[in-house]
């Protein structure tokens, strides 16, 4: 099994975004959100390991440990989709967070029906259509990513690892650990900042229950924004609004202590 990696860019005397990646595992799809935030943020990047037996414990075990290895003690989550879910386990942990801003992320995923669908569907195919959306992907990406230069020139790299041994495994085993975690018991108790970034046309993780949840039982949780021009990789697909919101949080955040 492949270890943790651990990316870390900017000044030391910068506030610190760790950036906890989406289903995909690494950070081909955050460089223009990446270069948006340079001079600002130090930026710490997380690479999951190929894994399809690690537990969301495991994952947040192995955040944490990496951290700690780089002299990282305290920062921001930034949680990406599945990331939300080793998120709230790393919290679980005790790391120190400033604060927690959900990309696209959730608590107790809200439509597990929809998740068991996706799971047979990339549990179930072969090789040869895998290759043939993967061909497909940098196409469809020129519209996607239009307004992110950064992440455009890394699709390439994306699809690469994709095709990579145990990726689809990996990716298959991140959809059980999504439908086998409630972390609403740690969200309920947590009192940091709490921040949801949510693009409009996301069809795979519907953001009206999830920020409904939030306002009603989360206490730390302080505010929510809808991108309407995004999807539900919000980061990549509006890097600069995202950008701009997030550092406007960490601001608020800061100067509210």
């Amino acid at each position: 099994m492949e270890s943790m990696q651990i990316r870390i860019q900017g000044d030391p005397s910068l506030p610190v975004l760790i950036y906890l990646p989406g289903l995909h595992g690494d950070g081909t799809l955050v460089t223009s959100f990446r270069a948006a935030v340079s001079e600002k943020v130090r930026f710490v990047e997380l690479d999951y390991p190929r894994t399809s037996s690690a537990t969301l414990e495991e994952y947040a075990a192995g955040v944490v440990a990496r951290l700690e290895e780089s002299g990282i003690e305290r920062g921001w989550l930034l949680a990406e989709s599945f990331g939300s879910q080793v998120a709230w386990a790393v919290l679980k942990q005790g790391f120190c967070a400033e604060g927690l801003i959900l990309a696209g992320g959730f608590v107790r995923y809200p439509f597990p029906w929809g998740l068991r669908r996706v799971r047979s569907i990339c549990g179930g195919c072969s090789t040869w259509p895998l290759r043939v959306l993967l061909w497909c992907y940098p196409k469809y990406a020129r519209l996607r990513h239009r307004n992110a230069p950064e992440t455009l020139a890394s699709i390439d790299h994306f699809v690469r690892n994709r095709m990579s041994p145990g990726d689809r495994e990996a990716m298959t085993h991140r959809l059980d650990l999504i439908a086998a975690s409630d972390p609403r018991p740690v969200a309920t108790t947590t009192r940091i900042p709490v921040y949801s970034l949510t693009g409009f046309w996301d069809p795979i993780v519907f953001w009206g229950p999830v920020h409904r949840w939030l306002k009603a039982s989360c206490p730390g949780f302080r505010s929510d924004r809808v991108l309407f021009l995004a999807d539900h990789n919000v980061l990549a697909t509006q890097p600069i609004d995202s950008a701009g919101q997030v550092l406007a949080w960490m601001r608020d955040a800061r100067s509210s202590r």
